[in-house]
């Protein structure tokens, strides 16, 4: 097989994102979408309003790449996986932990792959971040510091009705903020939220807006702290994303709205850190999302399925983060 054939689940912001980088690859074939608003069809690619209807029809595909709705992640995830599909699929995984283990089940039985969408690891000061971590140049890690602060406001809420509903969004960690979580899994993982708390500043919805989490990361002596701080409540457009990671042997500091940019790194025996082009970010009209890289990640799942390379971004890493989220959830409810 020289090519993949995709269909997109979900043909929104970041759906179209997915549809159009498939539309450019050599090696992928955009054979189908499935959204039940008929009216984001594309010219040229039949288009189904359900799963049933798409798979009624027959159509040669090999892998479903899933960018609805958080709470339909799950579910349809299944349904691809035991209809032969191979899956990608949006963060988050889902929204509960048990459903991710479900789907990671089902993989299994069916002898399907499912690959994870956290693009920020792809970014190169992400990479640089990591190739430091995994050389030890900062010796031992002490502690790290998160800070996502972002706007999402009354017309984020009202434009879509899924944003804001418990049961289909899940919240700003499960939403806007679980590309940082996975950054801090990935980089240093284990990790087990320890305390936290939530509030609700603007009730633009039925979901907290703001919160703090304290976690630890490692294990046995290498065990470290971290605190990891969010909110969208912030006025008008998206503030910052900072990682800073204090070591033994040195401090560094990724910033930027996605933590696209190496703003600091003092590291025994260096002085200055590499430059690094800034990776835009997906723009969503009145707002913006993540780095915009998803041809990585779409590169990633084409080399696994067409030459067995191994997936950078697995289900077990998607787990982890649902785990995550929601164990702090659990936390910020008991205070």
């Amino acid at each position: 097989m020289s090519t993949l054939r995709f269909v997109v689940v979900g043909l929104g912001h970041i759906g179209s994102r997915h549809a159009e980088t498939l539309r450019l690859h050599p090696e992928a074939e955009w054979v189908a979408s499935i959204d039940p608003d008929t009216r984001k069809s594309r010219e040229g690619v039949p288009h189904f309003a359900s799963w049933s209807d798409f798979l009624a029809a027959g159509i040669p595909c090999e892998v479903a790449s899933i960018a609805s709705p958080n709470g339909w992640h799950a579910e349809q995830a299944i349904a691809a996986l035991e209809a032969g599909f191979h899956c990608i699929v949006e963060k988050p995984m889902a929204l509960k932990a048990a459903d991710v283990s479900r789907m990671m089940q089902v993989a299994n039985q069916t002898g399907k792959s499912i690959i994870g969408v956290m693009q920020n690891r792809y970014s190169a000061p992400s990479q640089y971040v990591k190739s430091i971590l995994e050389a030890g140049r900062l010796g031992r890690i002490y502690r790290v510091q998160v800070d996502c602060f972002w706007n999402r406001d009354e017309h984020y809420y009202s434009g879509h009705p899924w944003h804001g509903d418990p049961h289909m969004d899940g919240g700003v960690l499960f939403t806007q903020f679980s590309h940082f979580v996975d950054m801090i899994h990935w980089l240093l993982g284990p990790l087990e939220p320890t305390w936290a708390e939530s509030f609700n500043h603007k009730n633009t919805s039925a979901l907290d807006d703001s919160g703090s989490i304290a976690f630890r990361f490692g294990q046995g002596e290498l065990e470290g702290r971290g605190s990891f701080r969010y909110s969208t409540a912030v006025f008008g457009k998206n503030f910052e994303s900072t990682l800073s990671i204090i070591g033994e042997k040195g401090t560094i500091k990724l910033g930027g709205q996605y933590m696209n940019q190496v703003h600091y790194a003092h590291l025994d025996g260096q002085e200055e850190h590499p430059e690094f082009p800034e990776t835009p970010a997906n723009d969503y009209g009145l707002y913006q999302g993540s780095a915009a890289n998803h041809h990585h990640l779409i590169q990633n799942a084409i080399d696994h399925l067409l030459r067995g390379a191994p997936i950078t971004t697995p289900a077990s890493d998607g787990l982890a983060v649902v785990s995550f989220i929601e164990k702090a959830h659990e936390l910020a409810r008991f205070r």
